[in-house]
């Protein structure tokens, strides 16, 4: 089947490319290079993590869609009660990012409850072409043979190296050789292959109850950990309508919570609709103010969308929330802010480093999927005899500002993934999403605003500079014009200079069917990116 793929690596581009020519569509090529991405991609994925994915369908008659929201990110665990928080397997770990240093907590204690192979699987039984063992083909062959990890996956891994090698088997697979492994280097998983030729075999089950969920539950209760039978089993692939509005001639959909980014994204793009971007020159003084004000009205408006979400049902906070009449109050700051009348605070946001990775893809039969998945760090550890490395969900401060272990068991754990997808005349236009915490929100409003307002090509659209607004400050990366930096901080707008093109502003991975009707792809270069294209059925 003719159809794009755009990922963090050529292994898993390549995997869902493999998928389109043996007849898959578009979910049974997401799949493929999701579980191939746990391999290629393993400096920010693991098999162990969990993650959000929109899957968009065509009708036949081009009158109608369906779009919907895969929502398998992890939830807390502790449903069978009775474990000691004061007696976790649960240690600190800083990881040092150059400006500054953060703290992440590893262990069985970090761990919630792993989505990724429980979403995946529901995603193919739901609309895949090709059976499970088929899909994880490429996986197994590259756990099989090893992988020789690409230059950005190896820099990660050099990044998180007390993280990865925190254990003798996580020591094993990262430093095999008495040091972090180098870019080009062969990476090989023991038991990972013998694990995924299983979970091929069983399926979902794999990990609710069978040979899997058992290793991990045994390992858990051998080392103080949380996790128990019952959240494995209970645990469920929330399948919800995607959030839909209007940006100017396109319709825009986005992910509904657990993903508070795709709710944020919606009211950055609700905001920016009222405003002509396309009347300033991409990267000039004017068009960069526009840019602080928008970005900075939403983390005033973050905390009331916090707050509604613990006071009122989910469905009831989006519509309180994306209303025209809430919405309006900031488009008003905002063009005070321009008009240099008042200058309205940015507030800061708790920002996670970011290990995630995205996919896109778009067959000929107009399917897409947008699938984002995450691991955090990783729980620093490979269960026995399995290859799975958990994720630490868990040990992350930002996601859990009441405190670690504070949330009830069984609860969806928030998160700011936002894999998105806009439409022109019920037709895919864009299909787009980033790794990078709350830098997700600035990478998709930009690519979106370059394509859709300034008319880019897509490569352009994806891989010119950004900026992001952080603590107030508008963070410029290398590439902005300096005279137009120069102008904005003349009028008092606080910016930091980067010297660089960097992961810090995302990794927006996307594919785009053009005005023409041509389906194009554009890999984000800093993060590895790459695309394959499908030209024949």
């Amino acid at each position: 089947m003719k159809g794009v793929i755009a990922a963090g690596d050529p292994e898993t581009a390549a995997a869902g490319k493999e998928m389109l020519r043996r007849g898959g569509n578009a979910v049974d090529a997401a799949i493929a290079a999701a579980y191939t991405s746990f391999i290629a991609e393993i400096g920010v994925v693991h098999l162990g993590g969990s993650g959000i994915a929109q899957v968009f369908t065509p009708s036949l008659d081009n009158q109608s869609y369906n779009c919907t929201t895969y929502d398998f990110f992890s939830s807390m665990p502790g449903l069978e009660g009775g474990q000691k928080l004061d007696d976790l397997d649960f240690e600190k770990v800083t990881i040092d990012f150059g400006p500054t240093t953060q703290d992440f907590f590893l262990g069985r204690g970090s761990v919630a409850v792993p989505g990724n192979i429980v979403g995946l699987c529901r995603m193919a039984e739901d609309h895949g072409n090709l059976p499970l063992s088929t899909l994880l083909e490429p996986a197994i062959r590259l756990a099989l043979n090893g992988h020789h990890l690409a230059q950005f996956q190896a820099e990660t891994c050099h990044l998180l190296e007390p993280i990865y090698t925190h254990t003798s088997d996580m020591q094993e697979i990262f430093a095999s050789r008495g040091r972090i492994i180098e870019p080009g280097e062969k990476l090989f998983i023991p038991h990972l292959a013998g694990t995924l030729d299983n979970l091929a075999k069983e399926g979902a089950d794999f990990v609710r109850t069978g040979r899997l969920a058992q290793t991990l539950l045994s390992d858990q209760a051998a080392h103080r950990g949380l996790l128990t039978a019952t959240d494995l089993k209970r645990y469920k692939v929330r399948k919800l309508p995607s959030i839909c509005f209007n940006y100017r001639q396109f319709e825009i959909l986005l992910p509904p919570p657990s993903s508070s980014g795709g709710v944020l994204t919606a009211f950055t793009l609700r905001l920016l609709s009222n405003f002509d971007v396309g009347q300033f020159q991409h990267g000039s003084a004017d068009h960069l103010r526009l840019l602080f004000e928008i970005m900075a009205a939403t983390t005033r408006a973050r905390p009331i969308w916090d707050r509604a979400m613990e006071e009122l049902p989910a469905n009831d906070a989006i519509s309180y929330f994306l209303a025209d009449s809430f919405v309006q109050h900031y488009v008003e700051e905002v063009n005070e802010g321009l008009a240099g009348k008042t200058h309205f605070p940015a507030l800061s946001e708790p920002s996670l480093h970011p290990d995630t990775s995205h996919i896109s893809v778009i067959d000929g039969n107009g399917m897409a999927v947008s699938l984002t998945t995450t691991a955090g760090e990783s729980a620093g550890y490979v269960v026995p005899g399995t290859g799975f490395i958990p994720n630490n969900i868990l040990g992350e401060a930002d996601l859990h500002p009441n405190g670690f272990h504070s949330r009830t068991a069984g609860q969806r754990i928030p998160t700011m993934m936002t894999p998105a997808i806009v439409l022109l005349d019920g037709n895919i236009r864009l299909v787009v999403g980033s790794g990078g915490s709350i830098r997700i929100r600035s990478a998709i409003l930009q690519v979106l605003s370059n394509l859709l307002d300034y008319e880019m090509r897509l490569v352009d659209a994806v891989n010119i500079a950004r900026v992001h607004l952080e603590d107030g400050v508008l963070q410029c990366e290398l590439g902005y014009d300096a005279a137009a930096v120069n102008e904005i901080e003349e009028m008092g707008y606080p910016v930091n200079r980067w010297d660089r093109r960097s992961i810090y502003f995302g990794g927006a991975h996307s594919v785009s069917r053009t005005i023409a009707g041509r389906i194009v792809g554009a890999g984000d270069n800093r993060r590895g990116g790459s695309i394959a294209i499908v030209n024949e059925d």
